[in-house]
């Protein structure tokens, strides 16, 4: 498969917990309980490309969970979505109060999208794990440099980033993000089509919980 047409698993769970209404794996009934993990959630990662972009490039990530998305915002998501596509999707995203933070605090070198400082996450779910674990499922616009904006290279047409993590009981576990990613909707087949600009997500590894 070409990389235009590779589609990750984290997205497409990720894509799933904002966006379908009923039904799956991550049916509306599942979020309905009550998260068992105490907000503010704070979690380190050791993040791994392996993808064709930044290749073995790695480091460590903070994120920082400061509260759950609501069920009426993944509601008015699902209706942005539905009515205008992509660019309603990533308007109403930006639009929604932030839910956390994520940084990288070892980044080296120079830094015009501001990796150190970190930027905001707008979506952030909850679902109940195996064996006293726990799933979360975070998205937010792509941080993207002045330069990008200004220069509009294929890239800007991926502007999503979509983050599944599983835990286990004792808060370790591990995960994957999706960088780069265009959601759209299939009108013909009425089905949601997931695409990454790179070949596969970034590896999450040594996830943990900070207690």
């Amino acid at each position: 498969m070409s990389r235009h047409g590779q589609f990750a698993v984290v997205a497409v769970a990720v894509a799933a917990a904002m966006l379908t209404a009923s039904g799956g794996a991550v049916a509306g009934d599942a979020f309905a309980q009550e998260p068992a993990l105490k907000l503010p959630v704070r979690l380190t990662t050791w993040a791994i490309s392996m993808s064709n972009v930044a290749t073995g490039r790695n480091a460590t990530i903070d994120i920082t969970i400061e509260r759950w998305s609501t069920p009426s915002e993944r509601e008015a998501l699902i209706a942005a979505f539905m009515e205008k596509g992509q660019d309603g999707l990533l308007r109403a995203l930006q639009k929604s109060k932030v839910a956390g933070r994520v940084r990288i605090p070892g980044w080296m070198g120079p830094d015009p999208q501001g990796w150190r400082l970190g930027w905001n996450l707008r979506y952030a779910m909850y679902q109940p794990g195996e064996d006293g674990g726990h799933r979360l499922f975070i998205a937010t616009d792509r941080q993207m440099s002045f330069a990008e904006v200004r220069n509009q290279p294929r890239t800007v047409d991926y502007p999503f980033t979509l983050i599944e993590i599983r835990l286990d009981k004792n808060g370790e576990g591990e995960g994957k993000a999706a960088v780069a990613t265009q959601i759209r909707m299939d009108k013909k087949k009425n089905t949601i089509e997931l695409e990454n600009y790179s070949t596969e997500p970034v590896r999450l590894q040594q996830v943990k919980l900070d207690k």
